[in-house]
């Protein structure tokens, strides 16, 4: 089934649905890898070190993020593309036997994405194998939602990405922050990571933007622009990027809750 073109794949889905239980069985002997682009220097936050490093409940952003993905059973080898001027990698302490590998990032985020797949290859992973992307600063994803996301992602002929929808009321606004209209919730998403799609797909959608100029935000974006549309993954609002210093405090209260619960 792995090996059919993802529209033949998408057709046979939507006539057969004993195919995505059947794919749900399969997945659960199959290998996951991670991605982490790391690369990034957070000027946002207006510290002397990049976000992924700074203090959460006593430990580095990223070790948090780190612990959760390499301590997962299902995820074979981790990925971490990091600024080759970094000077505080080699101060991250790992929990998991199982250290990730580094290399180097690129100006993009995009560009440092491209770059771990590519070490990944290296490393053994095939192309048809799945890829989970996510981000340095969201440390508090829980396991289960990896856990949602694999099987939910890993039944679709494209991947999925984890989000929650939208609740608020949407506002679109002018260049002056001028209230222009009020924009329908209905069918919106807030994407989150991880976003999982097969590592040669993702590539290949990944190295045509570059090669078109285009800056994506997020993988799904890349594959959207070669028409391959994933499935959104509804996971828990914790899942928070940390992106300024209220984030900061925000995640503290978010670990120390599910700590407790």
């Amino acid at each position: 089934m792995s090996r059919l073109p993802a529209s033949i794949q998408a057709a046979l889905y939507l006539r057969c649905p004993r195919l995505i239980r059947d794919t749900e069985i399969q997945m659960s002997n199959v290998n996951i890898w991670c991605v982490i682009p790391a690369a990034g220097i957070g000027r946002r936050m207006d510290t002397e070190r990049p976000k992924q490093y700074l203090d959460l409940c006593g430990r580095m952003v990223i070790e948090h993020t780190l612990d959760r993905l390499c301590a997962h059973p299902r995820i074979r080898g981790v990925c971490v593309a990091l600024s080759p001027e970094d000077a505080f990698w080699s101060r991250v302490r790992f929990s998991s036997p199982v250290p990730p590998r580094r290399c180097d990032g690129g100006a993009e985020r995009h560009d440092s994405v491209t770059n771990a797949l590519r070490a990944l290859r290296l490393d053994g992973a095939g192309p048809e194998e799945w890829v989970m992307v996510h981000d340095a600063v969201r440390p508090c994803i829980r396991r289960c939602d990896v856990d949602r996301l694999i099987r939910k992602a890993g039944s679709h002929p494209v991947g999925g990405v984890l989000g929650i929808p939208v609740r608020d009321t949407m506002k679109r606004v002018d260049r002056a922050n001028d209230i222009r209209d009020t924009v329908s919730r209905d069918l919106l998403w807030h994407a989150f990571t991880p976003q999982m799609f097969r590592l040669g797909a993702l590539t290949s959608a990944l190295e045509r933007a570059t090669a078109e100029g285009v800056a994506v935000t997020d993988e799904a974006q890349a594959m959207e622009r070669v028409g391959a549309h994933a499935r959104m993954v509804e996971g828990h609002a914790d899942n928070i990027k940390i992106t300024t210093p209220q984030d900061l405090v925000f995640a503290e209260l978010c670990l120390r809750a599910q700590e407790e619960g």
